[in-house]
């Protein structure tokens, strides 16, 4: 009998002991932006404890960033829009999305400004976000950027990059989102 006490206690402990699937890509710093109501946003007040899901737009594109959108508003949807759930849209265009154009931009994909961030500020802050933080290249006023999303659980700490433009990659980010909600991983 004490053999199989030992495994079980051992096979137990090593099952709540185990690392996450998920990798971490390193850990997003506190960063003070402004968001679309021109209100001081804070990350630390705002998403410690929650999952959230960021992305990199502007409101003037023509070219992806609608989709992205969409596909950011399809993936709330997904997940029933959980409570612990914040989307954050960082505009790559602060010279021109001000807080009013980006809370129109957000009413017009049926954003809930409690819940998804549409964020603005200095174009050196976005730059670091994107470039340092983020790792997805450079804000520098060409509105080139990049098109991925990131996943970040609740310790702030990345934990996915998702093609936007590719379809199982956004079925991986969803199943993702769900664990890290769930408490899964």
């Amino acid at each position: 009998m004490k053999r199989i006490f030992i495994p079980l206690t051992a096979l137990l402990f090593t099952a709540c002991t185990t690392q996450s699937s998920l990798p971490s890509y390193g850990v997003v710093p506190d960063f003070t932006l402004t968001d679309q109501s021109g209100r001081t946003f804070h990350s630390k007040d705002t998403l410690d404890g929650k999952v959230w899901v960021a992305n990199f737009i502007f409101t003037s594109c023509s070219g992806p960033c609608p989709r992205m959108t969409s596909q950011f508003r399809n993936l709330r949807d997904e997940v029933q829009d959980s409570p612990d759930l914040r989307m954050v849209s960082f505009t790559i265009d602060p010279a021109r999305d001000t807080p009013e154009a980006l809370a129109t931009y957000g009413k017009s994909f049926g954003a809930n400004p409690d819940k998804w961030y549409f964020l603005t500020g200095a174009q050196k802050d976005l730059h670091h976000l994107s470039r340092e933080v983020f790792m997805l290249g450079n804000i520098d006023g060409t509105l080139e950027h990049s098109t991925r999303f990131v996943l970040v659980d609740r310790q702030s700490r990345i934990r996915g990059f998702y093609d936007s433009s590719d379809a199982e990659g956004l079925q991986k980010l969803t199943k993702d989102l769900r664990s890290l909600l769930t408490g899964a991983t």
